[in-house]
């Protein structure tokens, strides 16, 4: 057992969780990283940590996970990108078991601080209609109509938190990420998101010089994608905070899934044709982030560009795929 020092990354093995653990490293923490995959599919795997592979949705192990914890970071949850979490909501729903767990073990444990990972899908969908969509405030999650599943879980666990703190004083963050991407992370088998999706179908067509690609919806839905460094440094600010409500962590350049690959294939120096799918998931119309009360409680806001991110992003996959194709 730890003294008290110790955080806990759930959901090390996935991306965001991945590089969070790295960082904290890097800082001199000690960090108990869990995830329920086998080590070996974790992305990032570190010996500095204390590595464990348990299923975050049974209660013994959250109890176990947090015994001489201070700090949790409950990164755990049963997602991906668009066409997973619209064909899978039962599987999204059962995610609530995750911090179901973790609330009442990090409550009976003396743990300090947790900070939970909501994302954009709790937002009303009648805000998201409009490509050309204002950006979201924090409060545009009243009256609720987020995403089907999903989102619904999402908006659950954060007002779990809430009562958690007020009840029993335990100190909650809620983050709302917006469309977090960059490398060592998911992309491809049905799980990756847009940003993942465009660079490997864009290095598929160059290495295979069929300059074609398939796109989901007609390209014109709207977005803004924060990568993983403004990510962590909000993520790990936002923990050290006094801000117990809900606050967005996304950048504000928005833009159409057109104008993305259109920057994907600036990096790649090709041009694709591009073949629209109109019956393919492509969630809501527009999102983008407010980040009015970010900038209030931590005097910050994301400030690498999609260009900077995407091409760190794309170089990335462009060596995974390589390297696949070669074998």
């Amino acid at each position: 057992m730890s003294d008290g020092n110790t955080i806990l990354v759930t959901g090390a093995g996935g991306f965001i969780g991945g590089h969070l653990v790295r960082d904290l490293l890097k800082e001199g923490a000690t960090v108990r990283a869990v995830d329920k995959k086998p080590a070996d599919e974790w992305y990032q795997r570190f010996d500095d940590a204390e590595n464990f592979e348990l299923d975050m949705s049974l209660r013994e192990n959250c109890y176990a996970a947090t015994a001489g914890v201070g700090e949790v970071y409950n990164l755990a949850a049963d997602m991906g990108g668009m066409g997973f979490i619209e064909l899978n909501k039962a599987l999204c729903m059962l995610s609530v078991l995750i911090n179901t767990h973790l609330l009442e073990a990090s409550r009976d444990n003396g743990v300090e601080r947790f900070l939970f990972s909501s994302s954009a899908c709790v937002y009303a969908a009648e805000k998201q209609t409009d490509a050309a969509v204002q950006p979201l405030v924090e409060e545009d999650a009243y009256p609720a109509e987020p995403e089907d599943g999903y989102g619904w879980e999402k908006l659950f666990s954060e007002r779990m938190c809430r009562h958690f703190t007020e009840d029993f004083g335990l100190g909650t963050r809620v983050v709302r990420y917006h469309n977090v991407y960059g490398p060592e992370g998911t992309w491809d088998g049905g799980r990756e998101k847009a940003p993942a999706a465009i660079c490997r179908k864009v290095a598929q067509a160059k290495l295979s010089g069929e300059h074609e690609i398939e796109v989901w919806g007609d390209g014109e839905q709207t977005r803004s994608f924060t990568y993983i460094t403004d990510c962590l440094q909000g993520t790990k600010a936002l923990m050290a905070s006094d801000h117990s409500a809900p606050v967005n962590l996304g950048s504000t350049e928005l833009v159409t899934i057109n104008q993305l690959i259109d920057i994907v294939e600036e990096i790649a120096g090709i041009e694709v044709s591009r073949n629209y799918d109109l019956s393919a998931p492509q969630g809501v119309r527009g999102r983008n982030s407010d980040n009015t009360q970010l900038r209030a409680a931590l005097g910050w806001e994301p400030s690498v560009t999609l260009q900077e991110g995407m091409a760190q992003t794309y170089a990335w996959i462009y060596d995974q795929l390589s390297e696949r194709v070669a074998a």
